[in-house]
């Protein structure tokens, strides 16, 4: 296990390291914080609050959940803003977090099924293109989340086996700080979480008790968020407020036509004069309407729209693999689209398989794949969005994998 941890690293350092060599350094600087995250963590780091999610001054704001910003605020307070050495620490914070993931999947693995598979499922991770590539292209909380998603997988499987109140206490504040990172990630917690009391209910020693202290430190980790949230908006918003947005960027009379970021108001100067005239509660309000007009009046595009983001949600971002394949000429383009198609595939055998031999752990591996990601087939399908699950999907390849080999021999 060390050894696959430090080839991770190694490589994913590699990589950063060539990447900042072909690239500006007052581009490297700049452009990649020039997204939502470095936004507000600028406005945190300048004195300005959790507010100004578009470079302009638009007030506060629940965009997102505080942790990742906090973070960029931290590195961007020591190195200062929009310089080349707050780059170098954020990307390569995200490459420790992508590293990092080799643990809980690792050890995820190893108790669902044995040390082999799970070295292999680690193996897969080193080498993922999505994960080597992410941690600097994007600087948002994808490779957070990965290793936090990992996490909560192999405490799930923690509580369950060991339903300690120490153990039940942990796993409540790992649920608590994964939310503060991405929310998105609440549509795994009530399979996870009822899974885990299930499981544990069948052990001697087990009172109810350890599941409730779970979820009241989950959501004391969260309190503070939506009390700021009320406060400042006079409305109940436990989370984040940018679903409406997100739902309207992807179900539009433009949005055959127009990348989703044309129409966001980071880009769009009308959006963001929308936004700035309503508030960000109206605007979320108003985008979510007219997004749930569109999908009852367009069943055709709809449908088209959503077999495309399906596809791109498995593809690792191509919404028509067959034309860019063919048209393609990078190398890397091949890599990402050949690996993510091949995890995607070898992920559905296994849950096949797994539901053929009765598996007890069908059930929380299956909801990565098969729920986390509904949402995104609806609205947006950047790779980013799938990246949390990544792990599993691999952990997934791994036993297809070993399958696959067990048949042949």
């Amino acid at each position: 296990m060390p050894l696959i941890f430090c080839f991770a690293l190694l490589l994913r350092v590699g990589f950063l390291y060539d990447y900042v060599v072909h690239h500006a350094p007052r581009a490297l600087s700049t452009i990649p914080f020039l997204f939502e995250p470095g936004n507000i963590a600028v406005a945190l780091a300048t004195g300005h609050g959790f507010a100004n999610p578009f470079r302009v001054d638009t007030g506060p704001t629940a965009w997102m959940t505080p942790l990742y910003p906090l973070i960029l605020a931290g590195i961007f307070k020591i190195f200062g803003t929009y310089t080349l050495q707050a780059f170098l620490a954020a990307s390569g914070l995200n490459v420790v977090f992508s590293a990092l993931t080799c643990l809980p999947l690792y050890a995820a693995g190893r108790r669902m099924f044995g040390p082999g598979i799970a070295a292999g499922a680690t193996w897969l991770w080193a080498i993922f293109p999505n994960a080597i590539l992410l941690p600097y292209e994007s600087i948002f909380d994808a490779s957070l989340s990965a290793l936090l998603a990992a996490t909560l997988l192999w405490l799930t499987l923690v509580a369950s086996e060991a339903p300690g109140r120490r153990n039940w206490a942990i796993y409540g504040l790992v649920w608590g700080l994964a939310l503060m990172t991405n929310a998105s990630l609440i549509a795994l917690l009530p399979i996870l979480f009822g899974w885990a009391e299930y499981r544990a209910h069948q052990r001697n020693g087990f009172t109810f008790r350890m599941p409730a202290l779970a979820a009241a430190l989950a959501l004391l980790c969260c309190a503070p968020w939506t009390v700021r949230n009320y406060l400042v908006f006079h409305e109940f918003v436990p989370l984040r407020s940018v679903a409406g947005l997100a739902l309207w960027l992807g179900n539009n009379d433009q949005a055959l036509t127009l990348t989703p970021g044309r129409l966001h108001p980071i880009t769009s100067q009308s959006e963001r004069d929308r936004y700035v005239e309503l508030g960000e509660m109206d605007y979320m309000r108003e985008k979510q309407g007219l997004a749930i007009d569109y999908l009852v009046t367009h069943p055709a595009a709809e449908a088209r729209m959503v077999a495309e983001r399906f596809t791109a949600i498995w593809t690792g971002g191509t919404a028509h693999p067959i034309a860019d394949f063919a048209r393609a000429k990078s190398i890397r383009f091949y890599l990402v689209v050949g690996f993510n198609l091949a995890a995607a595939l070898a992920a559905a055998v296994a849950l096949f398989l797994l539901y053929r031999r009765r598996n007890p752990y069908l059930l929380p591996l299956a909801a990565f794949p098969v729920v986390f990601p509904l949402v995104y087939y609806l609205a947006l399908a950047p790779p980013r969005y799938r990246h949390p699950i990544d792990p599993v999907i691999l952990l997934l390849t791994a036993f297809t994998l070993a399958c696959l080999r067990a048949r042949k021999a």
